[in-house]
């Protein structure tokens, strides 16, 4: 089969779109013949040797996909040529992909593989954050970091839909008009004094809760969200902050401070597909949205990874085998 691998870390310049061996089917796994992938920002640190990999070279990256069922290894619950999904199975850059039962999500005929393939990641992730992290209730103002981005563009409409007024942070005009047109109340730019406008926008009162994937900004969030709010930190993609939060302060505002990650959640068949199911229903019935994913041949990954890090994309990005 082929697939898109690395045997060495570095820049898009190191993935290989190669000829390797199909997986080998444990007992409890069926084997997957992939229609889309989804592309992540954490594959292309993958690549660069920052984030946690399974295998040994030639790595394969990617833990989210789309398909069909080419062999079900003699499970009753699945046939060959049945639709499935995944979240979080290793090595799904390739053509075919060896997939544990427990986490093979059924995809429903109205759920196209590219959408699959654009919302499981993304879309599971802003759900445990506007549910379980914090569940957000009625009349609740949010405040979102790089609302522009995939997660950042499905939690706006999570928090819309249970109730909560949306504010955004972006880095552009044009990312503003991409929040904006996601169902943000308001967005403003990381670059023209943010913090005073999200407090002049609460009259001073700050935030319910603040949503944060970009870590530096953590004693900024804390700033504008207010006494007994809380902040729920699920990414770093700008670095630690320094310095780190004053525990001083934590205590005196009786502020919250709550970590997020999607595989802390996604413990069981039942909640993957319980998470999964509300997502697609929610499509089906038009109350959430996706941009129509960007999306590479496979054997075209070097691209889709440039792309993605030229930070010109503000939808998923998908690779098709």
């Amino acid at each position: 089969m082929k697939a898109l691998t690395f045997s060495t870390f570095g820049d898009p310049g190191v993935l290989q779109y190669l000829d390797i061996a199909p997986p080998v089917l444990k007992a409890g796994d069926i084997l997957v013949e992939m229609k889309a992938i989804g592309l992540n920002f954490s594959d292309t640190e993958r690549r660069k040797g920052n984030y946690h990999l399974s295998g040994k070279p030639p790595y394969i990256a990617g833990y989210e996909g789309a398909g069909i069922v080419a062999d079900n290894n003699g499970h009753p619950d699945f046939k060959p040529g049945d639709r499935v999904s995944f979240g979080d199975v290793p090595f799904a850059n390739a053509e075919l992909v060896a997939v544990p039962v427990t986490h093979a999500i059924p995809l429903p005929a109205e759920i196209s593989f590219e959408t699959a393939a654009a919302i499981l990641l993304q879309g599971m992730t802003a759900h445990y954050l506007a549910t379980d992290s914090y569940p957000v209730k009625p009349g609740e103002t949010v405040l979102l970091h790089a609302i522009a981005g995939g997660v950042g563009q499905l939690l706006t409409q999570i928090c819309k839909l249970l109730g909560a007024k949306v504010i955004g942070l972006t880095s552009s005009e044009a990312k503003r008009t991409t929040a904006l047109a996601a169902g943000a109340d308001a967005v403003f730019l990381y670059q023209d004094n943010w913090k005073e406008k999200v407090l002049d926008y609460t009259g001073g009162k700050g935030v319910d809760v603040t949503y944060d994937s970009v870590a530096k900004t953590l004693n900024d969030s804390l700033e504008i969200t207010r006494t007994l709010g809380t902040v729920v930190l699920y990414g770093k993609a700008g670095g630690l902050p320094e310095p780190p939060p004053s525990l001083e302060l934590l205590m005196d505002r009786s502020q919250t401070i709550t970590g997020g990650d999607l595989w802390s959640y996604l413990d069981s068949k039942e909640d993957r597909i319980k998470r999964s199911g509300v997502l697609f229903n929610w499509i089906t019935s038009g109350q959430l949205v996706l941009q129509v994913p960007k999306a590479f041949k496979l054997a075209y990954g070097k691209l889709a990874h440039e792309y993605m890090e030229s930070k010109q994309s503000t939808g998923k990005i998908i690779l098709i085998p």
